[in-house]
């Protein structure tokens, strides 16, 4: 081959790709949020990092003036204790640093807020999510019926829905029916309950709405990358709180519309059909990895 290079930005980007159809999910020892898959998670994720500039100096002050307090003030290195009782210049400072410091962080917050509420563009797809005890099911506002629930896979079924790729499908996580929506789309996201009070929480697309029984909250979100994407309900709700997880399928607009088509008929098959068509995608992707590791050696 007559540019190395070439080859080898064509493995890298094979290898990514194949790495980008993974789930995204929570890890062990988890310190940082989870990657951002959309732009309202990127600008969370900016937020977090732009408050600690705030946060970490304040609470060595704090630490600096107790430790000062506690050496400096204690009965045997100040047997007769000061009697003042007020010290302007010190109220001025902790009257004003408060206030500019709030006015730093509330007005990125209300920037990021409005952000939350205010789509890029018309939502294309609408879907319900509704809440239940102890699962959730799904309704796309489209010209096909699409209705379906999406529970827990427990380990006994992991072969029948050909899950049984931990890494991917991981335990307490991975459902039975995902919900499936197009990468790239404004995606409108109605949240309600059938019961009891329920929380719609997908930390990579920055999205937590409570379900509330009749009550429709909305909200909305925009993926950027093909993946699978794990959630959970975030409102107490009952006993088996913690096994109502939450997944979501980002894939090509044209794997959408063969999913919808049919998922019209059957929600089973179509994911099946899909599985199958992403692991046909993943495959092309490490063919080509390979194909190029070879041809560079040539």
């Amino acid at each position: 081959m007559k540019n190395p290079l070439y080859a080898v930005w064509a493995l890298i980007g094979s290898l990514l790709a194949v790495s980008g159809a993974q789930a995204a999910q929570p890890v062990d020892w988890q310190v940082q949020m989870q990657p951002a898959a959309t732009e309202i998670m990127r600008e969370i994720r900016w937020f977090n990092d732009y408050t600690l500039w705030f946060i970490v100096p304040i609470s060595l002050l704090v630490l600096a003036l107790l430790l000062i307090v506690m050496m400096r003030f204690r009965a045997g290195a100040n047997p007769t204790p000061s009697k003042t009782s007020h010290n302007t210049t010190i109220e001025i400072i902790w009257t004003v640093g408060p206030v500019i410091i709030l006015l730093f962080l509330a007005i990125p917050s209300f920037q990021l807020l409005t952000l939350q509420y205010s789509p890029p563009d018309e939502p294309q797809l609408t879907v319900k999510a509704v809440g239940y005890q102890w699962y959730w099911g799904y309704e796309y506002d489209i010209e096909q019926e699409v209705i379906f629930d999406s529970i827990m896979l427990s380990d006994s079924d992991r072969a029948a829905y050909s899950k049984e790729d931990r890494s991917e499908y991981p335990r307490l996580l991975a459902v039975d029916n995902e919900m499936v929506v197009p990468v790239g789309m404004t995606v409108r996201l109605l949240v309600t309950a059938a019961d009891v009070l329920h929380s719609f929480a997908m930390p990579a697309f920055g999205v937590k709405m409570d379900a509330v029984p009749g009550r429709l909250n909305e909200t909305w979100f925009k993926a950027e990358r093909e993946g699978l994407y794990y959630g959970q309900c975030s409102e107490l709700c009952g006993k088996d709180h913690a096994y109502m997880p939450i997944g979501i399928r980002v894939v090509s607009a044209e794997q959408y519309g063969a999913w919808v088509a049919a998922a019209a008929d059957d929600v089973e098959a179509a994911n099946a059909q899909l599985m199958a068509s992403i692991a046909a995608d993943r495959n092309a992707s490490v063919e080509l990895a390979a194909n190029s590791v070879q041809t560079v050696k040539e």
